[in-house]
């Protein structure tokens, strides 16, 4: 998968899909209840479902311990695609977020900090 574009992201919605070519697509200037939009929320879903099934999947197979090496390279193969789909719809809707209020450090951040070794 190629990277998105931070400038792009700040511009617009990364979508659940690449190009023919395999580059991120982008849907600009948009209030998020249009056709694309709605179909790419649909699509997300759909890859968060799916993925929520292959884990349970990957799961039964790992814990049967009779897989053939194709199994373990299938389920590879499938988990990675699955992960890039999750990730793509994490950092698009990441991008979405607004920003933070303040970038004070909260109490986790700062107990963190002063257990940290030295």
């Amino acid at each position: 998968m190629t990277e998105p574009i931070p400038q792009l992201l700040d511009a617009g919605r990364l979508l659940p899909w690449t190009s023919p070519e395999g580059k991120p697509c982008y849907l600009l200037a948009s209030d998020g209840t249009g056709y694309v939009s709605r179909m790419a929320d649909r699509i997300e879903a759909e890859q968060l479902a799916s993925a929520a099934v292959l884990l349970e999947e990957a799961g039964q197979l790992l814990r049967t311990r009779t897989w053939t090496p194709g199994e373990i390279h299938l389920l590879a193969v499938d988990l990675a695609m699955s992960l890039t789909n999750v990730r793509r719809v994490a950092v698009s809707r990441g991008a979405r977020l607004p920003a933070p209020a303040h970038e004070t450090p909260d109490r986790e951040d700062r107990e963190r900090e002063a257990t940290r070794p030295t």
